[in-house]
């Protein structure tokens, strides 16, 4: 009987250090699911102040850059196959003939 009450005080005893073990276990899991959160969120205002900071302003001056090279490139290729580009009168900046 004593070896019967030593097992089943050391199987309490072992099942008492498990449930502590996947307390424990658990407690971490939600604490990396609480950081993984936090870190997509501080991600999130990351992103949101850089926008800020280079808004839509900036995105748009990119964008009108970009046309305004588009525009450019077309242009100097229409330019390029029209062979009376040259003979036609000045113009000014705007497409506009020139006047003086």
């Amino acid at each position: 009987m004593d070896d019967m009450t030593a097992l089943r005080a050391a199987l309490t005893a072992v099942e008492a250090r498990a449930r502590a073990a996947e307390t424990r276990a658990t407690d971490a899991e939600a604490r990396t699911v609480s950081a993984e959160a936090q870190i997509a969120h501080l991600k999130h205002l990351v992103a949101r102040m850089r926008q800020d900071r280079f808004g839509a302003s900036s995105e748009r001056g990119r964008r009108l850059l970009e046309e305004l090279e588009t525009t450019q490139a077309e242009g100097a290729s229409e330019n390029a196959a029209d062979p009376t580009v040259g003979a036609t009168a000045p113009r000014n900046n705007w497409g506009a003939p020139l006047t003086r």
